[in-house]
């Protein structure tokens, strides 16, 4: 029985391990995405501190793959001072991320706000050519995440742009790509036709990124 107990111990702390493993690989997987279509984004940001939490982002996966290669270290040689380490190193992710969890909440509306105050100097600056890097970045963005303009359609209407074409229409991005009729003319939002138009979709909504990296 006893025996039985400890073999079930190593196969749980195992299949933990695994799972530190595979989020360690996803998490890697995501930071180097993000250094790879910065050049797609970095128009909409002052700094290069933006890349910071691509940074921490592996940083912390690297860290997991360590984790995990200690504990199965540990539970193969039934190490008790390596799944001590092992344990005290998970106490002190788990508090980790706690604050991390607090600082995010906290400080959520103030990165919003910089955030939102970055990218609409950018969409200011758009003139509809590509050979322009920020228009080029705000067709970019709004095709890869499927949206149009910063909240919806309607921040096209405070642009230069909008103003001095007169032609009541959005970019061809806000377009959906299956949509060949599609000229972006604002006639067609009253009502929108769905397959055609984006135009209550935000770029600022994150999982929309997201649902480009996976």
């Amino acid at each position: 029985m006893g025996q039985c107990g400890i073999t079930s111990s190593k196969t749980v702390l195992v299949f933990l391990n695994l799972i530190f493993w595979g989020a360690a690989g996803i998490l890697c997987y995501v930071g180097a995405y993000v250094f790879i279509i910065y050049d797609d984004y970095d128009h909409f940001f002052e700094d290069v501190y933006t890349l910071i939490p691509a940074v921490v982002i592996i940083a912390v996966g690297a860290l997991l793959f360590i984790i995990g290669l200690i504990g199965c270290c540990a539970t193969i040689r039934e190490s008790r001072c390596g799944l001590a380490t092992f344990v005290i190193i998970l106490l002190l992710v788990f508090v980790t991320e706690v604050i991390v969890v607090v600082l995010g909440y906290v400080y959520r509306a103030k990165v919003e706000d910089e955030v939102d105050r970055s990218i609409q100097k950018v969409y200011k600056t758009y003139n509809g050519t590509n050979p322009d890097a920020a228009s080029r970045a705000i067709d970019s963005v709004q095709r890869q995440l499927h949206c149009c303009g910063i909240h919806n359609y309607s921040d096209w209407e405070n642009t230069d742009w909008f103003k001095e074409t007169k032609n009541q229409s959005v970019p061809l991005s806000c377009c959906r790509e299956t949509a060949s009729s599609c000229n972006g003319s604002l006639a067609h939002l009253l009502p929108y036709p769905p397959m055609t138009f984006v135009p209550s979709s935000s770029c600022l909504h994150v999982p929309a990124f997201f649902s480009t990296v996976f």
